[in-house]
């Protein structure tokens, strides 16, 4: 893993733009990068932050759903729960969604376009790769279900905010 997708996982909160978790930059960039967060847990039925994959626990669920839909084979994540009649409407949601969270806040369409997208029967454009795809390290056995592991470096303290 490069230092600058570890700096990523030190601050990643799964609907957070990068953008904003790097840099502090807040735009409506970064409510499209939410929405195809959520966009894609509600598709896929899994949670962002938690996903853990067996095949390579080092994805997100975005990384995930990127590597899956480069391959073709992005109706595997599709929740179960959802009816086959829905296919080509989820595999459209899925690509939206991928649009959303394009690592670079320009490389977005705004939220005006996503609408447009969803309500538009011609294909949308293809998405370029998708911010924050690998997730926190673990321990060195690899498992996610220890908390050993999942801080940062940095020794941070709490404050009790308490009324005057």
């Amino acid at each position: 893993m490069t230092t600058h997708m570890i700096k990523y996982n030190i601050v990643y909160s799964g609907y957070m733009s990068p953008e904003y978790a790097m840099e502090g930059r807040f735009s409506e960039k970064s409510d499209v990068y939410s929405f195809g967060v959520l966009m894609l847990e509600i598709i896929t039925g899994k949670k962002n932050t938690g996903y853990y994959y067996q095949g390579n626990p080092d994805l997100n669920l975005i990384g995930h759903v990127w590597e899956v839909w480069k391959e073709g084979r992005a109706m595997e994540m599709v929740d179960s729960s959802l009816d086959e009649t829905f296919g080509g409407e989820a595999l459209r949601c899925i690509t939206i969604g991928l649009l959303c969270v394009q690592e670079y806040a320009n490389d977005r369409p705004t939220m005006s376009a996503v609408v447009f997208m969803l309500g538009n029967e011609a294909p949308p454009p293809t998405p370029k790769q998708p911010a924050f795809l690998f997730k926190r390290s673990y321990t060195s056995s690899g498992d996610p279900s220890t908390s050993e592991g999942l801080n940062s470096v940095n020794d941070v303290t709490c404050t009790m905010v308490e009324a005057r």
